[in-house]
């Protein structure tokens, strides 16, 4: 059963590819979700998934990895705080939407902003639990 337990602290963070695959391959649909108050929303959209990519990279090699985390997680949290919870209350959404489109944009915004804030728990309990690497942060 061991074996199979020790599958998550591969699996999870390895589960973050898909938004590496999101940011390269449908790089505007990534940069859709800058707000609007920052410029270059093609670079933030590449500059996310290069420090996706590391984190990754950290947590599964164990290097830095208990750094990793809580910087993964505190990029999870301004995701949910910054974007998904102002989409939520409809703010940066197309307002051409029919009400029903909008109504249901809002919807999914709010279930985004909920599983971004189950990630930062699973990243928090990660960096406490699963991560060996002390050498930053104690």
């Amino acid at each position: 059963m061991d074996k199979l337990l020790s599958i998550g602290r591969y699996l999870f963070p390895l589960s973050f590819l898909m938004y590496v695959g999101l940011h390269l391959g449908k790089p505007e649909v990534g940069a859709g979700f800058v707000p609007d108050y920052l410029p270059f929303p093609l670079f933030w959209n590449y500059f996310t998934m290069v420090c996706i990519v590391l984190f990754i990279i950290s947590a599964v090699i164990g290097k830095y990895d208990k750094l990793a985390y809580i910087l993964m997680a505190l990029y999870v949290i301004l995701m949910a705080v910054l974007v998904h919870l102002p989409r939520a209350n409809g703010h940066e959404l197309s307002t051409e939407m029919m009400t029903a489109d909008l109504a249901r944009e809002m919807e999914l915004e709010m279930v985004n902003f909920f599983r971004n804030i189950m990630v930062v728990g699973a990243l928090l309990g990660f960096a406490r639990y699963v991560a060996k690497d002390n050498r930053i942060i104690g």
